[in-house]
């Protein structure tokens, strides 16, 4: 007898699974959990905040050094700068440190061979959101080894004064903070007896 040919076999359709992928906020909110709970892995760099050297770009700068030679004789210097495409003086007639139109700094005489230097608070808290500005207060600060460098410290755009900002410290100390003396270089006549 003749065999009769099986019928072909039916397709069985093979249902695929598809994987679940991760969003990428998934991810984030996994390694955050991860870290919080088990600490960083052994191969994990951790990011180091970053510093910022204010006044370091204008202390090296021969134009800054003239300015605060002329401050400490007494004598007028000036010179522009570029930031952020504006361009703003700085310049002093020997009494004063000016960046632009605004008082930032003003000797005032202690005696014969020093003066004491006092920052304006109005306007350095004026200028607290000008990063060029920051960078000369701190410079001109820096600039005198005999000042305490640690009186004034710049973080998330506002000057700190001790515990407080200088604005809020400026109702209680006054309009003006003097940060300490210097030895000048300004020829006095002598009296005779």
């Amino acid at each position: 007898m003749a065999e009769l040919p099986e019928k072909a076999p039916n397709k069985i359709k093979e249902k695929r699974i598809k994987e679940k992928r991760q969003t990428p906020e998934q991810r984030l909110a996994a390694l955050r959990y991860n870290q919080m709970m088990y600490g960083r892995t052994q191969g994990e760099q951790v990011l180091a905040p970053r510093t910022v050297d204010y006044g370091a770009s204008y202390l090296k700068h021969p134009k800054f050094q003239s300015l605060i030679k002329a401050f400490k004789n007494g004598t007028a210097c000036t010179f522009d700068i570029t930031s952020g495409g504006r361009v703003s003086s700085i310049s002093t007639d020997g009494a004063q440190i000016l960046f632009g139109d605004r008082i930032l700094f003003y000797s005032r005489s202690l005696n014969r061979y020093e003066d004491n230097l006092v920052l304006v608070r109005a306007a350095a808290v004026q200028c607290q959101g000008n990063e060029a500005a920051v960078h000369l207060i701190f410079a001109v600060i820096r600039s005198f080894p005999e000042l305490e460098p640690g009186q004034l410290t710049y973080s998330r755009h506002q000057f700190y004064a001790g515990l407080g900002t200088l604005a809020s410290s400026s109702e209680d100390q006054g309009p003006n903070m003097p940060l300490g003396s210097y030895k000048h270089t300004k020829v006095h006549e002598r009296v005779r007896p």
